[in-house]
């Protein structure tokens, strides 16, 4: 199944210095629960230089997740790193403190996961839990950090920043709540975001509006991606590379185009199969329309 390369192929091919050193790097990277004496993950590895863009994708318990909280430094109790490198900016992870690590996150590599509301604490506005965010990491003063937190929602495109700065999560919409959570951890201007099943609770229309939104960071401010989905049409959509990990292995890595049009693995052509009907073909064949600036429907 090949087809010409596309225009959406030729952006991705276009777009990253692949002469500039990674950001993050993964080398053979297996992780045990020390628990079961039991390995889980099996050898994962892969570069990611700033302005681009690694998705991996899998089933449920293939292991996309604990990969990505073993970049973060932060795997469940009894689960470890037991074998490979993670280095971030060049520093290898093993070596950090506690300290450290929280000074890292955040400022290097933050996270967005697939719940947003499990993130934010329900008591409070959500301007006022972003503009903590500014005063611990940025070392704003309070109005420094209030008038810092509602530029960070106007680009994340929320349509009313000021309103939404003083509303409590439970008066938002998923995809609201979503925007807030990008605002968040892109707050330190972080190099690196992981963005974990972030789509995955939200209506198709939303779900476009925010893999545009985090293209658009990327491509405006240099921010490198990982991108974690069950949904191979997500990660046609905005990634360069792509990692295919089945129960705990990567059976397929290699730049998006390659994998989505000559798959060399059964499983990969399985996904690709399930997904076919579900908008994967488009990405193939056509160039998702930009968005009109300021434009969002995060109300849907």
């Amino acid at each position: 199944m090949t087809t010409a390369p596309t225009e959406l192929t030729r952006r991705h091919e276009g777009r990253g210095d692949t002469t500039t050193a990674p950001v993050l790097s993964l080398r053979d990277v297996r992780i045990a629960d020390t628990a079961t004496d039991r390995e889980i993950v099996h050898g994962v590895g892969f570069d990611l230089t700033p302005g681009t863009t690694v998705g991996i994708v899998g089933e449920s318990g293939s292991g996309k997740t604990l990969t990505c909280r073993a970049a973060l430094g932060i795997l469940p109790p009894y689960f470890e790193v037991t074998h490979g490198r993670v280095a971030l900016d060049g520093t290898d992870t093993a070596t950090l403190t506690a300290k450290e690590w929280t000074r890292l996150r955040g400022t290097t590599i933050a996270a967005v996961f697939q719940d947003p509301a499990s993130y934010l604490n329900p008591s409070i506005r959500v301007g006022a839990q972003l503009a903590e965010v500014l005063r611990v990491k940025k070392g704003l003063k309070r109005r420094e950090a209030r008038e810092r937190a509602v530029e960070l929602l106007r680009a994340v495109h929320l349509r009313d920043p000021e309103r939404s700065y003083g509303q409590y999560p439970h008066e938002l919409s998923g995809g609201m709540l979503q925007r807030v959570l990008i605002a968040t951890a892109i707050a330190a201007e972080p190099r690196v975001l992981i963005a974990d099943e972030a789509t995955t609770a939200l209506d198709v229309t939303v779900q476009a509006e925010i893999l545009d939104l985090l293209a658009d960071l990327r491509d405006r401010t240099g921010l490198a991606l990982v991108v974690v989905s069950h949904d191979l049409a997500v990660v046609a959509q905005l990634c360069d590379e792509v990692l295919v990990m089945k129960e705990g292995t990567v059976v397929e890595q290699g730049p998006t185009r390659e994998v989505l049009h000559a798959p060399r693995h059964a499983y990969t052509r399985l996904l690709i199969a399930e997904h076919e009907l579900y908008g994967i073909e488009r990405f193939r064949t056509a160039t998702p329309a930009a968005p009109a600036a300021g434009a969002t429907k995060e109300d849907a």
